[in-house]
């Protein structure tokens, strides 16, 4: 017993640091959200639901609950209130050292949902997918560890407060454990989070083996459901790729028949003063009219229905609509 004690007065010191950093990164985010600007009001930019909408497209798992939220600004709202609380009591707790191990299992989770869910973001570092993995890791440790120096576990403990010598509070708060009783498990989890972190690096951005990707340098636009009926065209078109913080600048959208004539040509300036009308946004993040071009945000998806002269189509024909990003990238579809 007081090996066992030696143990976990050595271990949780050596991570009181990471005990610490990780619940600031975790407690953080509540009071970036909260206390220094409020991002939880649907109708002001920086919306945090926007950004829950840019993990859409290319999440691992979790794109049906994704999708239901963003389809359902209500239900969206609540879990993104839900979600920061969860992370600033976490975080906060975590910090004070409040039953540690029952934290530790909450950053576990937080940081497998952030990992699943937007794993594949990141323009220079694989930031989300770091973030994820790393959380899971310091999860896991900080379990096994407990927590005793500048912790109220540690506090209650030295009080002698009945509950710290119940078994239960060893196993949600803090305490030595018998860590040789359980070596198969925690190598059974240590090879699941291994094996996570390898399968997701390569899943999200080919980092194991093959091309490396990333899905997060430009923009990608996927063009759905194009249609000509009496005397307009519609399509959908959903952004799947690119920065989260910034928008794909839409200059251009044209539908040429096979010989190369443009029935429809717009510019930039003209797409800046579409009516919002005829733009039936399907999620949170919104297709929207810019300044002098269309801006389409990550992960939004929207029908557009545009005014065409049906005298000058024919069925038999051939048509191919184009759509122009200020990059110079281009994506078509045809009927």
């Amino acid at each position: 017993m007081i090996q066992q004690k030696k143990s976990f007065d050595t271990a949780s010191m050596a991570t009181l640091s990471l005990r610490l950093v990780v619940g600031w990164t975790y407690f953080s985010a509540f009071w970036r959200r909260l206390i220094l600007e409020n991002k939880l009001i649907p109708e002001e930019a920086g919306y945090i639901g926007e950004k829950f909408n840019h993990f859409l497209p290319n999440s691992l798992g979790l794109k049906p609950i994704i999708e239901y939220l963003v389809t359902h600004p209500e239900a969206l709202w609540y879990a993104m209130v839900t979600f920061t609380i969860v992370e600033g009591i976490v975080g906060l707790a975590l910090i004070l050292g409040f039953f540690t191990r029952l934290m530790s299992i909450g950053i576990f989770l937080l940081a497998f949902g952030i990992l699943l869910a937007s794993g594949w973001i990141g323009t220079t570092c694989l930031d989300e997918w770091q973030i994820g993995i790393l959380g899971l890791a310091a999860g896991f440790t900080l379990f096994i560890t407990g927590s005793n120096y500048l912790s109220l576990d540690s506090y209650f403990i030295s009080r002698k407060f009945p509950f710290t010598k119940t078994k239960w509070f060893k196993f949600l708060g803090s305490g030595p454990l018998n860590l040789a009783a359980y070596k198969r498990l925690i190598l059974v989890i240590v090879a699941f989070i291994a094996g996570l972190t390898l399968y997701t690096n390569q899943y999200f951005h080919g980092g194991v083996f093959g091309t490396l990707h990333n899905k997060s340098v430009k923009p990608k636009l996927e063009i759905s459901n194009f249609k000509m009926q009496n005397t307009e065209m519609s399509f959908d078109v959903y952004r799947v790729e690119g920065v989260d913080v910034y928008g794909s600048f839409l200059i251009g959208i044209s539908l040429q028949d096979s010989s190369g004539k443009y029935l429809l040509q717009l510019h930039g300036a003209d797409l800046a003063k579409l009516p919002a009308t005829i733009i039936d946004n399907h999620y949170v993040a919104k297709i929207k009219p810019g300044a002098h071009s269309l801006i389409i945000p990550l992960g939004a998806k929207a029908t557009i229905r545009l005014p065409i002269d049906r005298k000058k189509t024919s069925d038999k024909e051939h048509y191919t609509l184009t759509l122009t990003d200020i990059s110079g990238l281009t994506w078509s579809a045809s009927i």
